[in-house]
């Protein structure tokens, strides 16, 4: 992990602007000379993203507008992979946190935590661990997981384009809809739909949709408060 110093930035992505005060709070506490950016949503995260000047750390929120599940953490890892991105959730069950990790998280916050404890599990990861609740207890990975984790790894294998193809692919869009979105040829759409599937390992585009819709993670959240 690189060193904090009055140049490191962190970026909190929460759409809650009390919470993305209390983790600016917290962020002070650990590092004082850190400059600390906020984002309200995934967008709005990609647009700072974009910057030359790299981030050191993402705290990131599951309870998105614009997202469902995993799918913020998702498009991080996959398209930042070299970001570390630090869970800070309401959503407290070892299941979620256990499906977090396994999808590439630096680490998981409750939200119920105290400013102090947050500003500890801040440095912790900055230090190079791997932070969770001293309360969680590791799960074994069941067979569902693991396929979990082996198409996260095949999806950090695409590029950021092909990434977009994908989540268009998942919206329903035609080939033709997809070049106009992307203003590209449809020629180049096909060819990034045919590297998608190579490197998904599945043999069409419904598979691809289908496998990677998986991952969505929708019943571990159902019924749970304030997602």
């Amino acid at each position: 992990m690189t060193a904090v110093n009055d140049r490191a930035r962190f970026l909190i992505i929460d759409d809650h602007p009390l919470f993305r005060e209390a983790l600016h709070s917290a962020v002070q506490m650990a590092y004082p000379d850190v400059d600390t950016v906020e984002a309200r949503s995934i967008t709005e995260a990609f647009e700072l993203l974009a910057d030359a000047k790299p981030f050191d750390l993402a705290l990131l929120d599951l309870s998105m507008p614009d997202v469902h599940g995993f799918d913020g953490l998702l498009q991080l890892r996959t398209r930042y992979p070299r970001l570390p991105v630090v869970i800070v959730s309401g959503h407290e069950e070892p299941k979620i946190i256990s499906e977090a990790l396994s999808y590439g998280a630096a680490g998981f916050i409750p939200k119920s935590a105290r400013k102090s404890d947050l500003a500890a599990a801040i440095r912790s990861v900055m230090e190079g661990a791997i932070y969770v609740p001293e309360t969680y207890e590791g799960q074994p990975p069941d067979a569902e997981s693991t396929d979990r984790a082996e198409m996260v790894q095949r999806l950090a294998k695409l590029t950021p384009q092909q990434l977009r193809v994908l989540q268009m692919l998942r919206q329903g869009l035609l080939n033709k809809q997809i070049a106009y979105e992307l203003q590209v040829g449809e020629t180049t759409v096909k060819a990034h739909v045919s590297e998608i599937l190579r490197k998904l390992n599945v043999y069409s585009r419904t598979q691809a949709v289908i496998e990677v819709s998986k991952l969505d993670s929708a019943e571990l959240f159902r019924g749970q408060a304030g997602f």
